[in-house]
């Protein structure tokens, strides 16, 4: 298990945006799955479990608020990081997404080095809950 890329499951409904922020993830050594929706996020997370989770806060259907709290309140995900990205910088909305079970927020445009370190610093430690 030791040996295993981590890896990173990353909702997002953009494909531009899942694109160059998954490439960026590939780059820094990290196995990058891709969904466009919470809910095939959800079946997907029936079947294994990521190192990290990176989900945008608009997506189609549920959104990233309503999925972080589904997954904060599942026990066999409970602990995987989530790290929200938002347009919305407004303090509100950051509470919002730390009080659903966000580890991190990032607001998009974002500066590839901060989420290069939020990435690494939440991938390389399990963070309890």
């Amino acid at each position: 298990m030791a040996d295993r890329t981590p890896q990173i499951l990353f909702v997002e409904e953009d494909p531009i945006l899942m694109e160059i922020t998954a490439f960026r993830l590939e780059l820094l050594g990290y196995e990058v799955v891709t969904c466009q929706s919470a809910e095939r996020a959800i079946e997907w997370l029936h079947e294994q479990l990521p190192t990290l989770i990176i989900v945008d806060h608009v997506l189609p259907g549920m959104d990233g608020i309503e999925f972080i709290n589904r997954l904060s309140n599942d026990t066999r995900t409970s602990d995987v990081p989530i790290i929200l990205l938002s347009t919305n910088g407004d303090l509100e909305d950051v509470q919002k997404a730390y009080n659903a079970g966000a580890d991190d927020y990032l607001v998009i445009p974002y500066d590839p080095m901060v989420l290069e370190s939020k990435v690494e610093r939440l991938a390389t430690a399990m963070v309890p809950r």
